[in-house]
């Protein structure tokens, strides 16, 4: 019994490049979320702001954030 042919040796030699040669196929990339809905941006601030937010130590990001959001009346008092 005689096995069946798989095509011409032209089409395997190129059906074997193929398959070696193209990209795997990759799942989309979710976006990038910031946590908790932040951005990181660049802020100019007067020395003075920015050493009184920082006498209390760790957390002066947070602290200036926190003023910010009640200046523009986004927490409620």
């Amino acid at each position: 019994m005689q096995t069946p042919r798989r095509g011409s040796a032209y089409d395997q030699a190129e059906a074997a490049f193929k398959s070696a040669t193209s990209k795997p196929v990759e799942a989309p990339r979710k976006p990038a979320a910031a946590p908790e809905g932040r951005e990181m941006v660049t802020l100019r601030l007067d020395r003075a702001v920015l050493e009184h937010f920082q006498e209390d130590g760790a957390g002066w990001q947070e602290r200036i954030n926190a003023a910010l959001r009640a200046a523009a009346g986004l927490d409620p008092a």
